[in-house]
């Protein structure tokens, strides 16, 4: 997850797609770029299946990889049309993500908190939905897997569970891959709001059940908070969810946009979740 590797990598990649290419003939443009983006798309493809990288991490690196590797197979093209060089060139360009990589890895880490909210309008009262907010048995795969976070590898939640603990709302979440935490309530008001913490164990996240680059709690990302909040309005209630979630990279310019997406979709998600089975479970309620 270092810059010094993350983006030159790719770029040296590309240069030495284009360079190889152009010993044997002259090659055009549109070449230079393909030929080089091409390249890094089956280096992290390869990555992929001997498990250096996860789905998750391919995923999201190959557009990167893919502009970087083309824009740089271009300007490998240009050097190698002015100049007998490029090939010296690109030999000393090689050792920079070893030397910056070196320097890099004493940085700290930059600490970019920021905040996603959605909203939705539910057509069962704030109690009936308050109560789905607490538990959520036997969550089906349709009911979750819109969510883009699930289809490019996240295991699916399965249950979540509340208990009172000490006077405590305490939320037990599963997932897939034995993946289980708990959410800990630290403000509520029943049927009004819930703030929730997260609160992990050294087996909340069994080997190979999430990469590490984007495994909650963990250097590279973390969720700090979710707020839930319920207001009465006609026909039903509005569902409010706010979430606070931590970006640490040295290419946050590049992952930020990313994980707002995909936060901002998993809420969506959720929130439609939580509204169709507090209407499934408000119209069984309903007297004939």
């Amino acid at each position: 997850m270092m810059a010094s590797f993350a983006l030159l990598v790719p770029m040296i990649i590309g240069a030495v797609t284009v360079i190889v290419a152009e010993r044997s003939a002259r090659r055009n443009w549109g070449y230079y770029f393909w030929a080089a983006a091409g390249a890094n798309a089956l280096c992290t493809f390869v990555a992929f299946l001997v498990n250096i990288e996860g789905l998750i991490c391919v995923i999201l690196a190959v557009p990167l990889f893919v502009v970087l590797g083309g824009i740089a197979g271009l300007i490998t093209g240009l050097v190698c049309r002015l100049t007998q060089r490029s090939r010296p060139a690109v030999y000393g360009f090689a050792l920079l993500p070893l030397l910056l990589g070196g320097f890099e890895q004493r940085l700290p880490l930059p600490q970019t908190v920021r905040r996603e909210e959605r909203v939705l309008v539910v057509a069962a009262p704030s109690d009936v939905v308050w109560q789905e907010l607490l538990s959520a048995r036997d969550i089906q795969p349709q009911e979750m897997n819109q969510a883009w976070m699930y289809r490019i590898g996240v295991p699916l939640p399965r249950s979540a569970i509340t208990e009172t603990q000490v006077g405590t709302l305490i939320r037990h979440i599963t997932m897939g891959k034995s993946i289980h935490f708990d959410q800990v309530a630290t403000d509520w008001v029943p049927d009004q709001h819930v703030l929730w913490t997260y609160r992990f164990t050294k087996d909340s996240f069994p080997p190979q059940a999430l990469d590490d680059h984007v495994r909650i709690g963990g250097a590279y990302f973390d969720v700090l908070d979710t707020k839930y909040t319920l207001h009465d309005v006609p026909g039903g209630s509005e569902l409010h969810v706010s979430m606070r979630y931590r970006v640490s990279t040295n290419f946050n310019w590049y992952v930020n946009p990313i994980a707002a997406l995909l936060v901002g979709n998993f809420e969506e998600t959720a929130l439609r979740f939580y509204g169709r089975r507090a209407e499934v479970a408000q119209s069984h309620h309903v007297p004939q």
